[in-house]
C-alpha cells in the first residue's frame, strides 16, 4: 500500500496544504482508513493517542466537503473542552486552502450566548462535547438533519464518562445514510453496540497497540498500601522526574498528591474535571509551554494534554484495565523518542499487576525503598509564564507581546517562549533567566497603546 498523501486521488491545492504542513508519509492508522473513508464506508478504528487519527479523519472529512449550505455537513464529537479545541485547531490547519469552510466548537464550561450567534451566521462542521451538542439540538439551534458525516472520536472514553444515552439521542437526529466513523483507543463491549446500532457494515482497522520495548523502558515499584506518596516523592526525587504526567485514579488523589509535591518545592499543577475551564485552560497551558514540572491528572482529563515529547509517566495507582495502561504510557516515547513509565504499585494492587503479566511476562517488581533517602534538588522548569489581562476581544496578538518583550523590555525573541492568546487573557512563556526583566518590562510597555496588567503565574 502506497503510504505517500501524493498517492491519494485528492485536489491539488489540499495536497499542497498537507505537504506544507510537513505532512509527507502517512502513519499506518491513516494509510488504512483514508481511503476506506473517502470510498465512503463506515469505519470502525483501534489506534493508540498520537497516531495521527485527527488527521486521519480530519482528511476525510474535508477533501469533498460541501461549503455552499450554512448547515453543517459534518459533525465530530469528542469526551472532553480540551480535546474538541485541538480537533478544531487540527482542522482548520488542514482547511487552510479550502474557501469558506467553517468550522465551529460547541462545548461546554464556557458561555452558550456567543455558541447562539456563532450558529446563527451558519458552519459546515460542527465539532463539539455530546453534552453541548445535545443543549444546541433540545433549544433548537441547531439542527443535523443536513449531515452527511458523524466522527466519534475517543469513543471509549466517551462511554466511560456516561455519554452513552446522549450519543444516541444526538445521533437518532441525524439522517439514516450519514457516514459514521469510529474511532477509539481501547474496544470495550459497549463500543461494539454503539457500532451495531449506528453504523453500516463498517470496516474494521486495528492498528497495533502495543509500543516499542525499545521505545519504553517501564519500572513498577511495589509499596506498602500507606506509603505510595512517600514511594512516589522517593522516585521522583532519585530518578530525577523534571517532566511527567502523574496518572491518578481520582480527582481527590490528583489535588493531594499536587499538594504535596508542590510543598516538596516541585512546580506541580492537578488537572481533573471538577475544575472551571478557566483553570483547565492556564494548567493545560502552563505544561504545554514548560513552565511546570508534573501534571497529576486523571484518564479523562489527560485526554486534553497533547504534549509531542514528554519523557515520563507515573502512574500513582495501576489502572484495572490493562488497555487503560498501555494508553497511559503511550502518552511518552512518541515520534521515535526514547521513554519511561514508573508505575507504583501497592500490595492491594498486585491483582492489577499479575492482569499485566499475562500478556507481558517480562515485566518484574522492583522493590524501592519508601524513605527520602536518596533525595538530591529537582531542577526547575526552564519556562515561567506571564499572564497579561488582555486577549482576543482586545485585538491583542501574539506578534504584539513579542514585540513589546523584544523592544520594550529587551528580552531575546529565542527567551520567549509559546504566547497563548485566550479571548480575555493571554499567557507568555519565558526563560526563568530573564522572567523578572520581562515582568518588568512588559509592566513598563504600553502593547496596542496602552499599559497593561502583568503577573507571574505561579
Amino acid at each position: 500500500m502506497n503510504s505517500q498523501f501524493a498517492s491519494l486521488d485528492l485536489p491539488k491545492p489540499f495536497l499542497e496544504n498537507i505537504a506544507s504542513l510537513g505532512f509527507d508519509r502517512m502513519t499506518p492508522i491513516q494509510s488504512q482508513s483514508i481511503p476506506k473513508i473517502m470510498e465512503g464506508n463506515d469505519v470502525i478504528a483501534q489506534a493508540k493517542t498520537g497516531s495521527g487519527k485527527t488527521a486521519a479523519f480530519g482528511v476525510g472529512l474535508l477533501w469533498n466537503i460541501k461549503t455552499e449550505s450554512k448547515t453543517p455537513s459534518c459533525l465530530v464529537l469528542s469526551p472532553t473542552r480540551e480535546l474538541a479545541e485541538q480537533i478544531c485547531v487540527e482542522l482548520r490547519k488542514l482547511a487552510r486552502r479550502i474557501p469558506n469552510v467553517k468550522i465551529l466548537n460547541l462545548t461546554g464550561g464556557v458561555p452558550i450566548g456567543p455558541q447562539f450567534r456563532s450558529l446563527e451566521h451558519g458552519a459546515n462542521i460542527i465539532v463539539g462535547t455530546p453534552g453541548r451538542v445535545l443543549d444546541h439540538l433540545r433549544k433548537n439551534s441547531l439542527r443535523l438533519n443536513s449531515v452527511e458525516k458523524v466522527v466519534l472520536d475517543e469513543a471509549d472514553r466517551m462511554l466511560d464518562m456516561g455519554f452513552l444515552e446522549d450519543i444516541e439521542s444526538i445521533l437518532e437526529l441525524t439522517p439514516q445514510t450519514r457516514q459514521t466513523l469510529l474511532f477509539s483507543a481501547t474496544y470495550p463491549e459497549a463500543i461494539e453496540t454503539v457500532s451495531g446500532k449506528f453504523q453500516n457494515n463498517p470496516i474494521e482497522i486495528k492498528i497495533d497497540t502495543a509500543h516499542q520495548k525499545t521505545n519504553i523502558t517501564q519500572h513498577f515499584v511495589s509499596c506498602e498500601n500507606n506509603k505510595k506518596l512517600d514511594t512516589l516523592k522517593s522516585l521522583i526525587f532519585s530518578n530525577q522526574i523534571s517532566k511527567a504526567v502523574v496518572f491518578c485514579q481520582t480527582k481527590v488523589d490528583c489535588d493531594e498528591v499536587a499538594e504535596e509535591l508542590s510543598r516538596e518545592g516541585i512546580i506541580t499543577r492537578a488537572l481533573h474535571g471538577d475544575m472551571e475551564q478557566r483553570d483547565r485552560e492556564e494548567v493545560l497551558t502552563l505544561f504545554a509551554n514548560g513552565s511546570l514540572n508534573l501534571l497529576t491528572a486523571t484518564d479523562v482529563a489527560a485526554r486534553g494534554i497533547d504534549i509531542k515529547e514528554l519523557p515520563a509517566v507515573v502512574n500513582f495507582e495501576l489502572s484495572r484495565d490493562p488497555q487503560v495502561h498501555t494508553h497511559r504510557i503511550g502518552r511518552t516515547g512518541r515520534a521515535g523518542k526514547a521513554g519511561v513509565a514508573f508505575s507504583i504499585v501497592a500490595k492491594r494492587e498486585s491483582r492489577r499487576f499479575e492482569r499485566l503479566q499475562e500478556d507481558n511476562p517480562h515485566l518484574q517488581m522492583t522493590p524501592i525503598a519508601s524513605g527520602l533517602k536518596d533525595r538530591a534538588s529537582l531542577p526547575q522548569p526552564d519556562m515561567v509564564t506571564l499572564l497579561i489581562a488582555a486577549g482576543k476581544r482586545n485585538k491583542l496578538r501574539p506578534g504584539d507581546v513579542l514585540g513589546a518583550l523584544t523592544q520594550g523590555a529587551s528580552i531575546h525573541a529565542n527567551d520567549v517562549g509559546q504566547i497563548n492568546v485566550f479571548p480575555v487573557r493571554t499567557y507568555v512563556a519565558v526563560n526563568r533567566s530573564v522572567a523578572r526583566r520581562a515582568l518588568d518590562g512588559l509592566r513598563r510597555s504600553q502593547i496596542k497603546g496602552r499599559t497593561m496588567k502583568v503577573y507571574t503565574v505561579r
